[in-house]
């Protein structure tokens, strides 16, 4: 048979010892620099409060830089222990051979769920007594002890128990002797809020956590480790640590509000690249991409890049967009579709096809952060990095950018 043949045979594909592989850098990719989320958690580590530790919040696949990476790097940097949105995150750690202190900040109610975290040795977050006693029965079961952190509800409206009630859980935990209490926390839900000192909210919510704590020390009941603080949290005042903080945004770089940054120094730890694909001549009012939301204005030199609303780059930013090259910038035109987008390249000659963009990060001094594009469409930085796709390759940092080749 001919190797024609061979091949239609076989559904096109022919039969050899070897097959080429796209190199990851052939389209658009993620780069994460790892001594940037390290030097972060170091300089978050220094601004706490005397005895407060440094939890790193690596859910959403570490906010889209890759949970294991981002994970070993802050815990190079002194975080103590990891957080976690479900189960299979905190899976993942220890499957990859992390063995620091995991908290699921997500309700796991399932026996399943518990009977996991039992074997991984997870701790889950408890919102009543259902979820306590769930596991007591499941640790007492296996001749083991599990240990679990008490989330009190001050204001979030979110998980948690009510906070009236929390010396009175406290008390009925402190009977579980299959269960070990290894802290109580809450989550603040306006740190981030404009102005100085702490905002009323905030004042509300540390001062209800503080009576439960004032409370649980009348009965002479230990809550193990306090923590109350996010990202904002931290960054706004020390007298939000107490025993733990839990840092996500900031972590990789980034302020959760520009009055905040300035705080500690942190520098980002993902940027985001593309390669320009095709480059084309157009003359004077032509329409780009799907429904002409652009027409040109002069004769111009588009250039077509790999990367669109499949990846994570929202569709709202269409028109709105800008990337570097060099440390120039260059506007992107017309609607963002689903695999690429076109750039206005007309006064950027040395743009050529096979050139690499930046679209998040720093080039030659220039820089586009993740407020860049959540401000123009009313979202949040956080929204902007847990959304890209993976499709994108996640690849060690490059230094040098706006380069071809």
């Amino acid at each position: 048979m001919s190797e024609a043949s061979s091949a239609a045979a076989s559904g096109g594909f022919l039969s050899t010892d070897w097959a080429p592989q796209p190199h990851p850098r052939q389209r658009a990719w993620v780069e994460v620099c790892e001594a940037a989320v390290q030097a972060n958690a170091r300089s978050l580590g220094r601004s706490l409060a005397a005895g407060c530790s440094l939890m790193a919040v690596v859910k959403a696949d570490g906010y889209g830089h890759g949970a294991v990476p981002v994970a070993r790097s802050a815990a190079a940097g002194g975080a103590s222990c990891f957080g976690v949105a479900t189960l299979q995150e905190g899976v993942e750690l220890r499957q990859a051979g992390l063995d620091q202190p995991v908290l699921v900040l997500g309700n796991l109610s399932h026996p399943d769920e518990l009977r996991a975290c039992l074997h991984w040795q997870l701790m889950p977050t408890l919102s009543g007594m259902r979820e306590a006693l769930l596991c007591q029965n499941l640790a007492s079961g296996s001749g083991r002890q599990m240990v679990a952190h008490l989330k009190l509800d001050t204001g979030m409206t979110r998980l948690g128990a009510p906070w009236q009630e929390g010396p009175r859980l406290l008390e009925a935990l402190a009977g579980l002797d299959a269960l070990q209490l290894g802290g109580i926390y809450s989550h603040l839900a306006d740190a981030d809020a404009p102005g100085t000192g702490l905002d009323p909210l905030t004042s509300q919510q540390q001062q209800r956590f503080e009576e439960v704590l004032s409370g649980l020390q009348r009965q002479g009941l230990d809550p193990g480790c306090r923590h109350l603080a996010n990202s904002a949290g931290t960054l706004r005042s020390a007298g939000l640590h107490y025993d733990l903080v839990r840092v996500g945004l900031a972590l990789y770089g980034h302020s959760p509000a520009a009055h905040l940054a300035g705080a500690i120094p942190l520098e980002a730890a993902m940027t985001l690249h593309a390669r320009v694909s095709l480059i084309r001549e157009v003359g004077a009012g032509v329409g780009v991409s799907y429904g002409h939301r652009f027409h040109t204005s002069r004769p111009s030199r588009l250039a077509v890049v790999g990367i669109g609303y499949a990846d994570g780059v929202p569709r709202l930013l269409s028109n709105r967009l800008q990337v570097l090259f060099q440390g120039q910038r260059l506007q992107q035109v017309g609607a963002i579709t689903m695999d690429q987008m076109v750039l206005d390249a007309t006064d950027l000659p040395q743009l050529e096809a096979g050139s690499v963009v930046t679209l998040l990060g720093e080039d030659c001094g220039e820089l586009i952060d993740p407020q860049a594009w959540s401000e123009p469409i009313g979202t949040i930085p956080w929204e902007i990095l847990c959304g890209f796709k993976h499709r994108l390759p996640r690849l060690p940092q490059q230094r040098e950018q706006g380069t071809n080749g």
